[in-house]
């Protein structure tokens, strides 16, 4: 069996880890698969280790303008695995190649079908986007000979937007990287902490609408107003809309700067540090599909306030103190029942870290594969069964 991926689409960010780390802890031979033919630009292809089962096929118009990329993933895509002797076409990012079955895609963004959630851009060109996402996702969905979804969750809210999908099903969630684990450290009593030394928080996020980090700020903003030394740490790129709201509360809440660190974009490959410098993390976000932050933050041994909309707790379990991520009265709550408490966030802080070991690379990749063959045999066996 030949597997042809499709990572035209696939340039950065989580889509690019996920594809990165997967092929680096697979073993696709040990389920039948001879060869992955994969076809993306340089850069994506430069990033996955050499294997001898896997085919890197550069792409130089991806390198030239949207529309180049655009006509020939839309006109030569499908020619090529064709060409190339695959049999099955995995899309990690989602999508449809016309004229080829089967394919397998996977469901990566919940921001299409969740309407409240989208409908925060307001009428701006990032909400046609999603719509439009919505639309190609969903069409894709159902033309597929198989899904792979992230979370329960996931699976159950694109179902409630798609109807029953007529492919085969699966949840796989993704793994997460060694270099972000690190045991628990005793948490220190909010009686050692001070101003000069305060209990740090860090949220590590995208600043973008449903990610509330002006609501965070504000919950903090409460606490420090009863007494309690704390600071919080944000990093992440920006979304411009959503980077004014928090450049308004800021304003607000710490005009002179002295205990909000906002710390832009940081490389993917140092986001470890800024967990192990600090104290216990917040997850404000009311959409994900797969929240590997969370994850990220769990591994590093930290307790975790968590927002209580799903699939948070399908991850964190019991082992997070939850709030309503748009009530910075609730925050403050949640954050509250963290500080007061060093031996119930050692308890939960260890539980995260245990949870967060459930999750690996190798899992991920075995189960996807997996996946991919049973598609594949399951397709053929229906071709024969009809002929």
């Amino acid at each position: 069996m030949v597997v042809g991926i499709d990572a035209t689409n696939l340039r950065q960010g989580g889509g690019l880890t996920h594809l990165v780390e997967m092929l680096g802890a697979a073993d696709p031979v040990s389920q039948g698969i001879t060869k992955v033919r994969i076809f993306g630009d340089e850069s994506t292809l430069d990033a996955l280790a050499d294997q001898s089962w896997l085919s890197k096929n550069p792409v130089k118009e991806l390198e030239k303008s949207n529309l180049h990329r655009f006509f020939w993933r839309q006109t030569m895509l499908v020619p090529e695995f064709k060409r190339s002797g695959v049999d099955l076409i995995f899309l990690p990012g989602g999508g449809m190649p016309a004229g080829f079955a089967p394919f397998v895609t996977m469901s990566r963004n919940m921001l299409p079908f969740e309407l409240r959630e989208l409908n925060r851009y307001g009428l701006s060109f990032t909400l046609m986007r999603l719509y439009l996402l919505r639309w190609i996702q969903r069409r894709g969905f159902r033309h597929a000979a198989g899904t792979i979804f992230l979370t329960h969750y996931a699976m159950e809210a694109v179902r409630r937007v798609t109807g029953p999908l007529p492919g085969l099903t699966c949840t796989i969630p993704h793994g997460l990287s060694k270099r972000f684990r690190c045991p628990p450290r005793p948490q220190r009593p909010i009686g050692e902490c001070s101003f000069s030394s305060p209990y740090r928080f860090v949220y590590v996020s995208i600043i973008d609408v449903y990610k509330h980090q002006w609501a965070v700020v504000e919950g903090i903003a409460k606490l420090r107003n009863e007494g309690f030394p704390v600071e919080l740490h944000l990093a992440g790129a920006a979304y411009g809309p959503a980077m004014q709201k928090l450049k308004s509360a800021i304003a607000r809440f710490d005009p002179d700067g002295s205990w909000v660190y906002y710390h832009g974009e940081v490389p993917y490959g140092k986001l470890h540090q800024i967990y192990e410098g600090s104290d216990a993390g917040i997850f404000a976000s009311s959409c994900e599909n797969m929240p590997n932050i969370l994850l990220e933050t769990m591994a590093a041994g930290l307790p975790v306030a968590c927002s209580n909309r799903s699939p948070m707790p399908e991850i964190l379990g019991d082992a997070g103190f939850y709030f309503d991520p748009e009530i910075p009265a609730d925050i403050a709550r949640a954050l509250r029942e963290m500080i007061v408490d060093p031996e119930l966030r050692q308890r939960r802080g260890t539980l995260s870290y245990q949870k967060a070991g459930e999750f690996s690379w190798e899992r991920c990749a075995e189960e996807t594969f997996r996946f991919l063959a049973e598609v594949n045999a399951q397709f053929h066996s229906r071709l024969c069964a009809v002929s």
